[in-house]
C-alpha cells in the first residue's frame, strides 16, 4: 500500500538515478576516448532532440499550428517571411550558379518537371501553392544540408555506414542455413536482408517506436504545407515502410478520404522505396547515404508535387490529428513481433524473386526480338536499353548529367520505369566508376549518385497491379477511385524521383566541381569528361 500511494515518486527516483548512471557513463566514455564514443554522442544528442521535441509539441503544438494554419496577422507576417526567403533564395542561386553554370541546368529540370506536372493537372484553377512551395522547399533544404554542408555529409555517411554494419549481421543467419552458396549466388546474398529488416520493423512497430517517429515527421509536414493528417500521416510512413504496407497506417480512415488524399497515399508509395527493400539495393553496393537521404527528401516532395498533380476539390473529413490514431499489430510480445515479422517478408521475397526472373527473362526475350527486327535494316544492336536511351536522354541531361553519361542513365531510369527499380539497381551497381580507363560502360560517382536519387521509387509498371491488389483489399469500397488514380500517382512519382535527382545534380556538381578544381590545373568541363 505503501508503494501503491508514493508511486510517482519512487518512478521519478528510480528514473533519477538511471539517468545519474547514465550521464557518468557517457561522461566516462567522451574523457576515455571521444573518437570511439562518437555513435553514443550522437543517439544522445538525437534522443535529447526527441524529447525536446516532444516536449514542445505537448505544451505548444496547438498553438503552433494555430498560429501556421489561421489568417490572422501572424498568417500575413509568416507569408511576408516566406516571400522575403524566396528572395534571398534568388539572390544565393545567382551568386552561386555564377561560379559554376553547369548546375542552372538541374535547376532548369526542376523547373521543367514543376511546370509539366501543373499542365497535366486534374484541376489547374484548384491548385493551392502552399503546399507545392513548402514540399519543395523542404526538400531542397533537406538537400542542402545532406549535400552540402560539411555535418549533413558527415551525418549521413555515418549513417550509412552504421546501417550497412547492421545489415552485416544478415550474414550470421545466412551462412548457418545456406553454408558456402551464400558467397556464389545473389539470392542468398540479397533476399535474407529482406528478412532480417522485415523481422526488425516489426519490432520496432511492436515497441511503438516506429509510429512515434511517423508522427513526428508527419506533425512537422502537416503544420508547414496544410495537408491532412491522414494523408501526411501515410506519406511520412513511406519513408520506412513500402507503398502497401503504409496506407496500412491509416486502414480506417481510407474510406471516408478525398480523391486527392486518396492520390497522394498512392504517389507517396510510388516515390519512395521501403527500408527492407533498401538493404537489398545497399548490398548491390549502392551508397546506403544516397538511398537514405532520397527517401526522406522524397516525403515532402511527394506530397508537394501530389496536390499539384491532383489538387483538393473536396472538404476532407480529417482536419485534426486528434481524430486520427495509428493503428498498431497484433502481437502479444517481442518475440512473436520479430517472428511474424519474418514470416511476412516471405511473400515479398518469393515477390521479388519472382519478378526479377520474369522481367529479366521477358526483357531478354524483347531484346532478342529487336536485334532479329533491327538485323533485317541492317540494325542487330537495336535494344530496349537503346530505345529507352534515346527516349529518356533529354530528361536526364536536364537532371545534370553530362551529355556523354546521358545515355546510360537513360537506359537505367527506362528500365527502372518498365520493368522495376531492382533490375535497374542491379545494372547500375555492375557500371564502373571510371571512365579513363577506356571502359565503355562507365560513369563517374557524381553521376552514379544522381542516378541513385533518379532510381529511388517504386514507380513503375509492374507495380500497378500490386497497388491496385493491395489497397483493394484494404478497402474494397475505394477500388473505383483507385485503380482511375493510380497510373496519374506512378507517373507523378516517377518525377518526383527525377526531381529529387535534379536537387542532387545541383548540390553534387558544387561540390564535385568545387573539390577536383582545386587539386588540379583542369577546368571543371575537362574533370567531367
Amino acid at each position: 500500500d505503501y508503494i501503491k500511494a508514493h508511486s510517482k515518486t519512487f518512478k521519478y527516483v528510480v528514473l533519477g538515478i538511471l539517468g545519474a548512471g547514465y550521464v557518468a557513463y557517457f561522461i566516462a566514455a567522451c574523457v576515455l576516448d571521444f573518437q570511439r564514443a562518437t555513435g553514443l554522442v550522437v543517439l544522445t544528442s538525437l534522443a535529447v532532440v526527441a524529447t525536446s521535441y516532444e516536449l514542445l509539441k505537448e505544451y505548444k503544438g496547438e498553438s503552433i499550428s494555430r498560429l501556421l494554419m489561421s489568417e490572422g496577422v501572424f498568417y500575413c507576417l509568416f507569408r511576408v517571411f516566406i516571400l522575403a526567403a524566396l528572395a534571398l533564395f534568388v539572390v544565393w542561386l545567382v551568386l552561386d550558379t555564377s561560379k559554376y553554370p553547369q548546375q542552372l541546368i538541374s535547376f532548369g529540370g526542376v523547373c521543367m518537371f514543376v511546370v509539366l506536372i501543373f499542365l497535366l493537372s486534374a484541376h489547374r484553377t484548384a491548385v493551392s501553392w502552399r503546399p507545392v512551395f513548402w514540399g519543395l522547399g523542404m526538400q531542397f533544404c533537406i538537400g542542402l544540408f545532406v549535400i552540402r554542408t560539411q555535418p549533413g555529409l558527415i551525418a549521413f555517411k555515418w549513417l550509412g555506414q552504421q546501417v550497412q554494419i547492421f545489415l552485416n549481421y544478415t550474414k550470421e543467419g545466412s551462412i548457418f542455413v545456406f553454408g558456402d552458396l551464400l558467397a556464389d549466388i545473389f539470392a542468398f546474398q540479397a533476399l535474407p536482408i529482406v528478412v532480417f529488416f522485415s523481422s526488425v520493423m516489426s519490432i520496432l512497430y511492436f515497441l511503438g517506436i516506429m509510429q512515434w517517429l511517423i508522427l513526428k515527421i508527419s506533425w512537422v509536414m502537416q503544420i508547414t504545407m496544410g495537408t491532412s493528417p491522414t494523408e501526411t500521416l501515410s506519406v511520412a510512413g513511406n519513408i520506412f515502410v513500402g507503398q502497401t504496407e503504409a496506407p496500412l497506417l491509416i486502414r480506417p480512415y481510407l474510406k471516408d478520404m478525398t480523391k486527392s488524399e486518396i492520390h497522394a497515399v498512392l504517389t507517396g508509395g510510388f516515390a519512395t522505396i521501403a527500408g527492407s527493400v533498401m538493404g537489398a539495393f545497399i548490398s548491390f553496393g549502392i551508397d546506403a547515404s544516397s538511398l537514405i537521404s532520397a527517401s526522406v527528401m522524397a516525403a515532402p516532395c511527394a506530397l508537394a508535387i501530389s496536390k499539384l498533380s491532383y489538387p483538393e476539390t473536396e472538404e476532407s473529413p480529417f482536419k485534426s490529428e486528434k481524430n486520427v490514431k495509428v493503428s498498431c499489430g497484433d502481437e502479444q510480445n517481442i518475440l512473436e513481433a520479430a517472428s511474424s515479422g519474418a514470416s511476412a517478408s516471405i511473400g515479398l521475397v518469393a515477390n521479388i524473386a519472382a519478378n526479377l526472373i520474369a522481367f529479366l527473362a521477358i526483357l531478354e526475350f524483347i531484346n532478342s526480338a529487336l536485334r532479329w527486327l533491327g538485323s533485317m535494316v541492317g540494325y542487330p544492336l537495336l535494344t530496349f536499353q537503346l530505345i529507352c536511351s534515346y527516349v529518356f536522354m533529354p530528361v536526364a541531361f536536364m537532371m545534370g548529367v553530362p551529355y556523354d553519361d546521358s545515355f546510360i542513365v537513360a537506359e537505367l531510369i527506362g528500365t527502372k520505369l518498365f520493368v522495376n527499380e531492382f533490375v535497374a539497381y542491379e545494372e547500375l551497381s555492375k557500371l564502373k566508376e571510371n571512365r579513363r580507363n577506356g571502359i565503355e560502360e562507365s560513369i563517374s560517382y557524381f553521376v552514379k549518385i544522381i542516378t541513385t536519387y533518379a532510381l529511388c521509387g517504386f514507380a513503375n509498371f509492374s507495380s500497378l497491379g500490386i497497388v491496385i491488389g493491395g489497397l483493394s483489399s484494404i478497402c474494397p469500397s475505394r477500388r473505383a477511385d483507385i485503380s482511375s488514380l493510380v497510373l496519374r500517382a506512378m507517373l507523378t512519382g516517377t518525377c518526383v524521383s527525377l526531381v529529387n535527382a535534379c536537387i542532387a545534380g545541383k548540390k553534387n556538381a558544387t561540390v564535385f566541381f568545387s573539390k577536383c578544381c582545386q587539386c588540379c590545373d583542369l577546368s571543371a568541363v575537362d574533370v567531367c569528361k
